[in-house]
């Protein structure tokens, strides 16, 4: 049986690695590494537990520092576990400092790399996230593109004779667990004290964690959902708790729900109830997209340009008024648009791979 080692490190690849470890189970033997980015219990170890994936066979308890300290003791860390159990593939997701680790460390010992979700990049080095990605679709063998932008991009790059589209994982996942999750049953939506904190009926869903957010954007971000026609449930990330904290003494904000960092289930039910979502993630952005429900990114682009469509997901500034007015503004779906595949990306990428490597 082949072996294929694993490495994640952040939210996202959790539940992506839990739908693609559903399909390789039978076929390969999976190594998986955690590498520890997020290491906040709400941001990493529920996920296995709720996702029922098997713990990490190596937890490498790497996280803060610097991009370069981090990136490099990953590489280090890494390295070692590819020596010790030489698999014959190792894949990565998306574009965190655990990917391109994952990415350097494989291909410099010769091990064919598969990256999921590659090409989906601004072409620049400002950034990075996108510095992560480009480095990460240019040293691997296999790569797996969620979107035909994507694909452009890999074919712009020179790399077409190893991309394929095969849809998005986390499409894959948002209709496998959209359908057996209930937000009555959640137990984890605390607030800061750790009581459970009952979440309305009609609700806006907020989240906010970058940095570029943080200070008076957030101040601005708050006001905004202050005056929205319905309260807002903020699960707030561990970045922000201590802002939070100290600008409820000035304003309580009482029309704010403000909760601990839920699992990826718990963020699911939400998106499937709230009547619209305020984001700055990426990563919510297009889960909005899939659950049908409009969509303000607070930044100044959109890491998906397909979920812009019809105006299901639009772009505002850190400012209440802009933040008002385009939540505010009429949509239009589309249900035969479908850009990001039909659900099965798992299953596409899986032949790919038996057609690269074999079973």
């Amino acid at each position: 049986m082949k072996k294929i080692l694993t490495v994640v490190g952040a939210r996202p690849q959790f539940v992506k690695a839990a739908m693609m470890s559903r399909v390789l189970k039978d076929d390969y033997e999976e190594i998986l590494v955690h590498t520890g980015q997020h290491y906040d219990k709400n941001m990493s170890d529920v996920f296995f537990e709720e996702l029922r994936m098997a713990p990490p066979a190596y937890n490498l308890n790497i996280s803060g520092g610097s991009h370069g300290a981090m990136t490099g003791r990953m590489l280090i860390a890494i390295e070692e576990v590819l020596l010790s159990e030489k698999p014959d593939a190792v894949i990565v997701y998306g574009d965190t400092n655990s990917t391109t680790a994952g990415a350097l460390a494989a291909v410099k010992l010769g091990i064919p790399v598969v990256h999921i979700e590659a090409g989906n990049n601004r072409g620049s080095l400002n950034n990075p996230e996108d510095v992560n990605r480009i480095v990460s679709d240019h040293t691997s063998s296999l790569l797996f593109a969620c979107v035909e932008s994507a694909m452009k991009n890999l074919r712009d790059e020179n790399l077409a004779d190893r991309s394929f589209f095969v849809g998005d994982s986390m499409l894959d996942a948002f209709l496998y667990y959209a359908k057996i999750v209930d937000i009555k049953t959640r137990t984890d939506f605390t607030d800061f004290g750790g009581n459970r904190v009952e979440i309305p009926d009609d609700f806006y869903y907020l989240t906010c964690h970058r940095q570029e957010n943080a200070n008076e954007h957030l101040l601005q971000i708050l006001s905004a959902a202050q005056e929205l026609d319905a309260p807002v449930v903020y699960a707030v990330h561990p970045r922000n708790r201590q802002r939070i904290t100290e600008l409820q003494k000035e304003d309580p904000f009482d029309n704010i729900s403000f909760i601990n960092p839920v699992g990826y289930l718990s963020s699911v039910a939400l998106m499937k109830n709230a009547k619209k979502v305020i984001t700055d993630s990426g990563g919510l952005q297009r889960e909005a997209f899939f659950a049908g429900k409009p969509c303000v990114t607070v930044f100044n682009y959109a890491w998906w340009p397909e979920t812009l469509h019809g105006g299901m997901n639009r772009l505002v500034k850190p400012d209440k008024n802009d933040i008002l007015d385009k939540l505010s503004q009429p949509v239009e779906m589309d249900p035969t648009y479908k850009p990001f595949g039909d659900g099965h990306a798992c299953e596409k990428m899986k032949e790919i791979m038996e057609q690269y490597f074999g079973k």
